[in-house]
């Protein structure tokens, strides 16, 4: 059963005592399981979700190695019909110190090498993200980003509304690239603000990751998509590693990829901002 396995995931011996419902995004349920003296975080999903569990957890993997504090993986598994991830309980809420963040992340981003893309494929919240490697950054962003989630969109009915002008834009990506050359960096590649926080000791804390190695400006791009960081994340992050002038264009590319993705999960209410995006990205063609 599901208990005997979280149990066998903490350790010889380890009996849950008191399980108890937390926060921790919109998909999964997730609990604070104590069993002892140690506490755990536990996300709860249907079988299917096992490998986006598996995902999860290679991702949290990453990020750790690469220095940044990030709940560790203790384990994940399927059992009686349910898939479950345990991590690393942390004491969350602590003193935002946001430009601590900015230097983590730049230095997080320093941390990978060439090709763009990932070992395994992954998700982007509840999409799958197809991660296959590649040399060539703006074929990879056609290809595994904008055009799948394109077809998705298409497949919802919304394809009328965007196909010109989608297909113009990735027959002519390299038109904003021009002059500047993106490494392959790590990214958490879901960094929007509820992926962050911080420690009571106000050290930044990244989760709920869709990593992969790409453009940096893509998560970047993506901390200003919905509410922002702090303006001295942003100071701290461009005194680290300053970002290209081109940056202010390109943002709205990596971000009509999650706006897509918002459309092709949540609906139509998404729309008009992917339109939006898109028509600011062929006026700069």
């Amino acid at each position: 059963m599901l208990q005997s396995a979280i149990e066998s995931s903490l350790g010889r011996g380890a009996r849950i005592e008191s399980a108890a419902a937390v926060s921790g995004g919109c998909i999964h349920s997730c609990y604070r399981v104590s069993a002892g003296a140690v506490r755990v975080f536990v996300k709860v999903n249907a079988f299917r979700y096992a490998d986006a569990f598996a995902a999860e957890a290679d991702g949290l993997a990453a990020l750790r190695a690469a220095g940044v504090r990030a709940p560790k993986p203790l384990a994940h598994a399927a059992a009686a019909g349910r898939a479950f991830l345990a991590l690393e309980w942390l004491e969350l809420g602590g003193r935002e110190d946001f430009a601590a963040l900015g230097r983590a992340l730049a230095a997080m981003h320093r941390a990978a090498d060439a090709p763009f893309g990932w070992h395994r494929d992954n998700y982007i919240g509840a999409t799958p993200q197809r991660n296959a490697e590649s040399a060539d950054w703006i074929a990879f962003w056609r290809e595994r980003r904008l055009a799948p989630q394109l077809a998705l969109a298409e497949s919802r009915g919304h394809g009328g509304a965007l196909h010109a002008g989608m297909d113009k834009l990735m027959r002519e990506l390299l038109a904003l690239f021009r002059g500047y050359a993106p490494r392959a960096s790590l990214l958490h590649g879901d960094l929007w603000k509820g992926n962050a926080d911080f420690c009571c000791d106000g050290t930044p804390v990244l989760f709920d990751p869709a990593v992969y190695r790409g453009d940096r400006e893509a998560d970047i791009a993506m901390t200003e998509l919905f509410g922002g960081f702090a303006a001295s994340f942003y100071a701290a992050y461009d005194e680290a590693w300053p970002l290209d002038p081109g940056y202010r264009t390109r943002k709205h590319l990596y971000n009509l990829y999650h706006l897509l993705n918002h459309l092709n999960l949540f609906g139509g209410g998404y729309l008009g901002q992917v339109r939006a995006t898109l028509g600011l990205l062929l006026d700069a063609l």
